[in-house]
């Protein structure tokens, strides 16, 4: 499986972002993770073909992953944006549930999100 990700860019703090992700083949558990300049990469949402999402809780209330079967694509919505929300952010897909990010499989390219204060 092969995934894009698309839609980061520049925002100012409080705005918003809709990330997408197009996978080339059928996925079952798609999730999103972020990684700031000098930090490890870290969990920000899951999705499961059935629709069943886990936020991770620094994001709670203000992103949403959501995912069309039909297209193949996976969304995160990303509302009152801070500055410690800059990062890359990539979308992965998995045959397990997971947090971790190394039980993802397939991952995409990465976009970049930077949230100017």
């Amino acid at each position: 499986v092969q995934l894009q990700a698309s839609g980061g860019g520049l925002v100012q703090a409080g705005g918003s972002l809709r990330l997408s992700c197009v996978a080339s083949g059928r996925t079952e558990n798609m999730g999103w993770f972020r990684q700031a300049p000098g930090k490890e990469r870290e969990f920000v949402a899951a999705i499961r073909r059935s629709g069943f999402r886990f936020t991770a809780d620094s994001v709670n209330g203000r992103f949403t992953i959501s995912r069309d079967n039909a297209w193949n694509t996976v969304y995160l919505e990303m509302n009152n944006l801070k500055p410690e929300d800059t990062g890359d952010y990539y979308c992965a897909s998995s045959n397990a549930w997971s947090t971790q990010s190394a039980r993802y499989d397939y991952w995409g390219q990465g976009t970049l999100v930077t949230v100017s204060s």
